[in-house]
């Protein structure tokens, strides 16, 4: 076992996230009996990641589950605590060691993020934190996946929320064509050429990410299908879709790769909440048509395109209507949407997830 600081009785913070009903209910409740709540109410899910080759995955989700800020998960061959507002004790991190280690007795890693950058603030030995900073294997669904607990960004190289994505991915690729953008360390498009996609095209502008996207390839013995692209999404995406590329007001323009008008069977859109470049601006409340009307571009007749908006506030309805009107103003239709759903280590207060994800079927 990896070295690792102790856990006190941890009682709810920031109950007013809560609703009035469930502050009644936890906000006596110890982390211990919190976190058992939340691995009994995982017992299906937990039987069934085993049967489905899957060790990653969120055992307690805090902010509903009630510490906000506090996430649990299992990656690979490791447990992760991270907290985000709060820092905990050491009498707390024993307590949820105790009752981590009788589910599976694997190295703990704890990441005090609760810096305003959330920058991680906590030492550990020097064992612990050379596993932690060390290229690690886990799977999902029998799909191979390099993870870092501790590295130069904030997620340890997977968003386990994504999972639902990723399988949907993986079931809808067969012989298609799969354009990945803001692919982050390309899990999609890894999921995409395991379920055999004839050329996946991962975007983003993070040569980081797309290392680890290489990595996950090669993992998995995809790289002949596999495309890495380091670009801005604005010029990529706009050269795709065979329109001109700009950029906002008095910004010079830096290069960018010159990519030739394509369109695929399947695309995947899932930016950031906010970005700013010299290119345009990424706005997921305000203006997610100037992604998703380019991105729709390029989307072949009878092709899917998955979108995905991770802003709570944005209501679903609202902004599914808004992608059917931007489909109808470019003369197309949709024709069939399926809503994906995050899986129950994921759970919301009220069944609408901040994680929205919709495929559309384009005429």
């Amino acid at each position: 076992m990896f070295g690792i600081m102790r856990p006190s009785l941890l009682f709810i913070r920031n109950t007013c996230l809560l609703s009035p009903a469930l502050n009644t209910s936890i906000m006596t409740m110890s982390i211990p009996s919190l976190l058992a709540n939340a691995l009994e109410k995982r017992q299906d899910l937990l039987a069934q990641v085993k049967a489905d080759n899957t060790d990653c995955f969120r055992v307690f989700h805090g902010t509903v589950e009630g510490v906000n800020g506090l996430n649990i998960d299992r990656y690979g061959d490791a447990w992760l605590i991270q907290t985000f507002h709060q820092t905990l004790g050491e009498d707390e991190l024993q307590q949820i060691q105790a009752s981590l280690v009788q589910l599976a007795d694997l190295p703990i890693v704890y990441n005090d993020r609760s810096n305003k950058n959330s920058r991680v603030l906590n030492s550990m030995d020097a064992e612990t934190e050379a596993f932690a900073q060390s290229a690690q294997v886990m799977q999902e669904n029998g799909i191979k996946f390099t993870t870092k607990l501790r590295h130069e960004g904030q997620d340890p190289l997977l968003f386990l929320d994504m999972r639902v994505g990723r399988e949907f991915v993986k079931a809808n690729s067969h012989n298609k064509t799969v354009l990945n953008l803001f692919s982050y360390t390309c899990g999609i498009g890894t999921a995409a050429a395991v379920g055999g996609a004839k050329r996946v095209v991962n975007i983003d502008f993070s040569s980081f990410a797309l290392a680890a996207g290489k990595k996950n390839a090669e993992l998995n013995d995809v790289t002949q299908v596999c495309e890495f692209i380091q670009s801005d999404a604005f010029p990529a995406l706009r050269q795709l879709a065979g329109l001109k590329v700009g950029g906002r007001r008095n910004q010079k323009l830096p290069a960018y790769p010159k990519l030739s008008a394509t369109q695929f069977d399947l695309v995947f859109l899932d930016p950031p909440r906010f970005a700013k470049s010299p290119f345009g601006t990424v706005d997921l409340i305000n203006d997610y048509q100037s992604l998703f009307k380019p991105a729709l571009l390029t989307t072949k007749k009878g092709g899917t395109i998955v979108c995905c908006n991770n802003v709570a506030k944005v209501e679903r309805d609202t902004w599914f209507n808004a992608l059917v009107r931007c489909v109808e103003k470019q003369g197309r239709s949709v024709t069939n949407h399926t809503w994906l759903n995050c899986h129950e280590d994921f759970p919301s207060f009220d069944g609408n997830h901040p994680l929205k994800m919709v495929a559309l079927t384009i005429d």
